[in-house]
């Protein structure tokens, strides 16, 4: 399959720059036996849409401020211009003999940086007065391994921004640091909010809870893959990057409830997919029954496109996707790629909002 066939015509201005408040996005069904006012709605009739007995499954993971900007520092302590870092990933177990300048050693990360062309292994990059980095080595695809002459963690209040999606063509602002996260974001380590959260209020959660849905978390910090350009021509040869998920036993045993009373396992998001079905193959390995996730953490790099099988999940609320992206080919897999394209069409008539802080879709799992 070509990636090309993923493809679609979208105009600036049906890009979303600033969130509308929460509970106010509209709400596509992918249901074409309904007419356009069954299929036009909006966030807050998502209890209509769901059935009592469904399981809600969401991603609670937090957006960390990750964006620095720093200046390199020349040989003699001069200036050599601005440089911006993203932090993709503390690396585990890597730290050095000795730290930036002599001191105690430091952790080290996984970053991209730019510009490229300025960062050279062993120089050091500053970031205000309290905290540098040395840059230990090149790892490939912009990516580079530096050592922090501290902890970066207890910084990034002061020192770091959101990292909004670069189609969010503006500077953060403060008011993003709340409205970037979901109401359940409570495990720091994204770099990117899973998006179909951002919809949820307090209010929306307990009329479900009401009507019998309930609501299950797991855990997968967004990272640089899931936004990863697809460049190759052919669909099953991109690579995807691995993220960190987890599935609490709460979660793992909350499907199972919904699979024994008939519900279905409502998917908050592609991320949760992911999710979800890496749990699922790892629970069907180990001779579970069908449609059962194993709980636990680990990581994935689980790459859903056309033929792909479904275990676990059975309805998908999701924002709009780029073109081409392995997210719009995960919810074509999931839904069907002509049905999916054509509520893409549909949405960019009717006026939706796109992308990250744009307006919602809610599918049951077809066939593609």
């Amino acid at each position: 399959m070509l990636v090309r066939d993923f493809d679609y015509y979208l105009p600036d201005d049906r890009i979303a720059q600033e969130p509308l408040p929460r509970g106010e996005s509209r709400l596509l069904v992918l249901d074409e036996s309904a007419g356009s006012a069954a299929r036009h709605r909006r966030i807050v009739d998502l209890p209509e849409l769901l059935r009592p007995g469904d399981l809600l499954v969401v991603n609670d993971t937090r957006v960390i401020p990750a964006r620095l900007f720093g200046r390199r520092v020349l040989e003699g302590g001069g200036d050599g211009g601005q440089v911006e870092v993203l932090l993709v990933e503390r690396l585990e177990g890597a730290e050095g003999p000795e730290g930036v300048e002599g001191s105690p050693a430091g952790e080290q990360w996984e970053v991209l940086a730019r510009p490229g062309r300025k960062v050279r292994s062993g120089g050091r990059i500053r970031f205000e007065d309290e905290l540098e980095a040395e840059v230990v080595g090149r790892m490939g695809d912009g990516l580079y391994r530096v050592r922090f002459s501290e902890p970066v963690e207890p910084h990034l209040e002061r020192l770091g921004h959101l990292p909004l999606p670069p189609y969010i063509k503006r500077p953060d602002l403060p008011e993003d640091r709340e409205r970037y996260q979901t109401i359940f974001a409570e495990r720091p380590g994204a770099i990117a909010a899973p998006t179909a959260g951002l919809h949820f209020t307090p209010e929306l959660l307990a009329r479900l809870a009401d009507l019998g849905i309930e609501t299950a978390r797991v855990t997968l910090h967004v990272g640089i893959g899931t936004f990863k350009p697809v460049a190759a021509e052919l669909v099953h040869e991109h690579l995807m990057d691995e993220e960190r998920y987890a599935v609490p036993e709460a979660t793992a045993a909350a499907v199972g409830a919904a699979r024994s009373r008939g519900g279905r396992v409502v998917a908050v998001g592609t991320t949760v997919v992911r999710a979800l079905e890496s749990a699922a193959a790892r629970a069907e390995a180990a001779g579970a029954p069908p449609g059962a996730v194993a709980a636990g953490a680990g990581r994935t790099g689980l790459f859903i496109y056309s033929g792909f099988r479904f275990r676990a999940v059975d309805a998908l609320l999701t924002n709009f996707h780029l073109p081409r992206s392995t997210l719009l080919l995960l919810v074509a897999a999931f839904a069907g790629r002509e049905r999916v394209l054509a509520a893409y069409r549909e949405a960019i008539a009717e006026g939706y909002r796109f992308y990250s802080y744009g307006d919602a879709m809610l599918a049951e799992r077809g066939v593609e």
